[in-house]
């Protein structure tokens, strides 16, 4: 059941036109959120507080929100309070894995990728946060070692796979990067796709959110590559870019164990965080194993993908 205080706070806002008709939707992770008719359509209320054990900043979310909004890829934002955002309502289908996997899906993927990279810093003003990954990873392990998590017998063996693994990236470029590319994050109305939910976005690399989304929906080769080289507009992937991209994948995983791990010290709704991190944790060894890196000392001695896309 939604908490009472949230129904109280959502019929008492001035932004409605009649008594509004509130729905709570199922699924989010960090927010809790509504699903709003009254007189003028159909909106979704996002509630939720800042989360500084994540980076989340809910102005900068707003800020980014409203940018995206300008560049046509997120929906409009029709009244903000601190905690609360209320925007229009999409009549649309999140995307699925298996949907994401479709590599005939792929171009309209990566086009969505470079206009959310491209076109949304042209509307944004003020200050912007980073989302440097492996500053990202430093800052999640330095909070659970402080908290103790019951994770710590692994935080060392990550410190030194982070450390590694950033001395030997070299992507270059930044972009406004979404960062948080799970299915559900992605929306199609039958006619184009539209991105939500700004909690991680930042100033980075586009290398995490080409892996992001390949490994939070698990992406088969072939999908992979397509993704890459219609992103890149390219026929021909290089292995610098190949290593780039698997070095991202493994801090994309790694990202998702220590998120899991300080979502449960730090739970903001009712979820089950634990798994949650559990199946992070079973992904990312998997992919240490196929990728051949020691998260001992972060090496790795594995053949990247063949460097060219059909």
């Amino acid at each position: 059941m939604p908490p009472e205080a949230d129904l109280q706070r959502l019929a008492g806002l001035g932004c409605w036109r009649g008594d509004p008709d509130i729905t709570p939707l199922a699924g989010g992770m960090t927010n809790r959120n509504y699903k709003v008719r009254d007189r003028a359509g159909t909106h979704v209320v996002r509630i939720g507080e800042d989360l500084p054990h994540h980076g989340v900043m809910r102005w900068h979310e707003l800020a980014v929100a409203q940018a995206a909004h300008a560049a046509g890829l997120s929906p409009a934002i029709r009244f903000a309070e601190p905690g609360l955002v209320v925007m229009d309502f999409i009549d649309g289908q999140p995307l699925s894995p298996d949907r994401i996997s479709d590599p005939r899906l792929q171009p309209r993927l990566a086009e969505l990728l470079r206009r959310c990279h491209r076109e949304i810093p042209r509307h944004l003003r003020g200050p912007v946060l980073t989302f440097w990954p492996f500053q990202v990873v430093r800052s999640y392990l330095d909070h659970l070692k402080r908290h103790r998590s019951r994770g710590s017998g692994r935080l060392d063996e990550f410190h030194r796979l982070n450390e590694k693994l950033e001395s030997r990236f070299t992507g270059t470029g930044l972009v406004l990067g979404h960062n948080d590319l799970l299915a559900g994050n992605i929306l199609d109305d039958g006619s184009r796709l539209w991105l939500i939910d700004w909690d991680y976005a930042g100033f980075g690399t586009p290398f995490f959110d080409l892996a992001n989304l390949a490994t939070n929906n698990r992406l088969p080769t072939e999908a992979e590559l397509e993704l890459l080289g219609q992103y890149l507009d390219t026929s021909h992937i290089d292995t610098n870019i190949l290593a780039n991209h698997r070095c991202m994948r493994v801090l994309s995983l790694l990202r998702e164990v220590l998120w899991g791990m300080v979502s449960e010290i730090h739970p903001a709704v009712e979820f089950d965080y634990a798994t949650y991190t559990e199946e992070a944790l079973a992904r990312f060894d998997a992919e240490l194993a196929e990728s051949g890196a020691d998260s001992r000392d972060g090496t790795a001695t594995g053949e990247p993908p063949a460097p060219s896309r059909r």
